[in-house]
């Protein structure tokens, strides 16, 4: 999941606290009843403060150390590689699998 453009989906003040913003949707996965069997949630720039990386909860975190969509693309290229099946949620491109 692009942490950034999920969150920059909502005019609700974002860009004023990237952290906060960050961690409420790491929040709201957590508690969130979902069908994937691994969810990764990537973050980029100053949003990396509001959520340390790792799991927790069935959530994996990652922090970009550039752009976040660099990190999405290799990360989905590793897993498609290896064969398993990817679901990407962007605003970018809104919601692929493969």
């Amino acid at each position: 999941m692009d942490g950034a453009n999920v969150v920059g989906c909502l005019p609700d003040g974002w860009w004023r606290d990237r952290a906060g913003a960050a961690a409420r949707l790491h929040a709201e996965l957590k508690n969130a009843d979902l069908s994937f069997e691994m969810v990764v949630l990537v973050l980029e720039g100053t949003a990396r403060a509001g959520v340390p990386q790792g799991e927790a909860a069935g959530v994996t975190t990652v922090h970009a150390p550039g752009s976040g969509d660099d990190q999405i693309v290799a990360r989905c290229r590793d897993h498609t590689e290896s064969g398993d099946d990817v679901t990407v949620a962007s605003a970018d491109c809104g919601l692929l699998s493969r």
